[in-house]
């Protein structure tokens, strides 16, 4: 199967690219490599990718259709996993317009490419943070997600109203993950676990903001690669949680860490962030029962596996842009 995956060299979208090229598909990428954060480490994760066969790599935005509309129309892919994302919940007050272009622009840039060109599946990349700050959880996927708190949210919010128009207007069959607060090797510089283990390990000061006590339900990227190569299957239309369903708090998180690396951190807390929300934690069911998915890292292992990837990379995990 040829499978045309955007966001490629990003956190996600390599791990599911090359758990894809692993399963026999072909892959067509597309990536911007913007400057969101440092590039440095998706060079690096692209560099990867690219000693493997089966990977046609393009370097496109979602928002230029002219430039994408030919690379669908060549690339004969029989379905889009749209992982190419803004991304970043704190990020997105600074500047929402990026945001909308990418998440909103691009993903509906991609829904007509796939109506004109035949590509009758789609996978959408969402997001946890939809949910805001309900008090009612774990959260399940038909709970309400009409109060997002920030323009990323927002943006994600609209994506996913377009893949449900394009389903009923058009027939394609589409699914939307919520992804629940990924890390993992290779992660993120801009996310609280890389900058975590990064403070840890070079002994500087781990900023927290608030008390510490808020919990994430944080999910190990290659759990979540499952769960969307097992999401390209037939299911019409369909809204997906993928998150560990066991969450921890940030003292939690960094108290692992500083057994993983053996060092003691020392915490600074800063002024809580209005954007931020005190829980999240996923309802995995509908995973389990429409594609056999359930999480398989504990933290534990997750973090360690993290923390040995800084390690081995110190060179360049220490020297990107937080």
């Amino acid at each position: 199967m040829r499978i045309l995956v955007t966001g490629a060299a990003g956190f996600i979208g390599s791990t599911v690219a090359s758990l894809l090229m692993d399963n026999g598909h072909e892959v067509v990428g597309i990536d911007s490599l913007n400057d969101a954060y440092d590039a440095r480490i998706k060079d690096w994760r692209l560099a990867r990718l690219q000693e493997r066969p089966g990977l046609q790599f393009h370097r496109v935005d979602l928002s230029d259709v002219d430039e994408l509309s030919d690379i669908v129309a060549s690339s004969r892919a029989e379905a889009v996993v749209n992982l190419a994302a803004r991304a970043g919940v704190r990020q997105s007050l600074e500047n929402p317009w990026v945001y909308y272009e990418t998440n909103v622009t691009g993903t509906l840039n991609l829904l007509d490419l796939c109506r004109r060109h035949g590509v009758h599946k789609f996978v959408l990349a969402s997001t946890s943070s939809l949910y805001g700050d309900s008090k009612a959880q774990p959260f399940r996927e038909d709970m309400p997600t009409d109060r997002p708190l920030s323009p990323y949210a927002a943006s994600k919010k609209a994506a996913e109203a377009l893949t449900y128009t394009y389903h009923h207007s058009y027939g394609i069959d589409v699914t939307v993950l919520r992804y629940f607060t990924v890390y993992g090797p290779a992660g993120r510089p801009d996310m609280s676990i890389f900058r975590f283990i990064r403070w840890i390990a070079e002994g500087e000061r781990v900023s927290v903001f608030g008390d510490g006590t808020q919990r994430r339900d944080f999910t190990y990227v290659d759990d979540i690669a499952r769960g969307t190569v097992a999401a390209l299957k037939p299911l019409g239309y369909e809204t997906i949680n993928l998150g560990n369903s066991q969450p921890a708090s940030l003292l939690e998180v960094i108290a692992l860490i500083e057994q993983a690396l053996g060092k003691k951190a020392t915490i600074s807390f800063e002024p809580p962030n209005p954007v931020d929300v005190p829980s999240t934690w996923a309802d995995n069911a509908k995973a389990a029962r429409l594609l056999g998915w359930t999480p398989e890292v504990a933290l534990a292992d997750g973090l360690q596996r993290t923390a040995k990837w800084y390690i081995e990379n110190r060179e360049l995990a220490r020297s990107v842009r937080l």
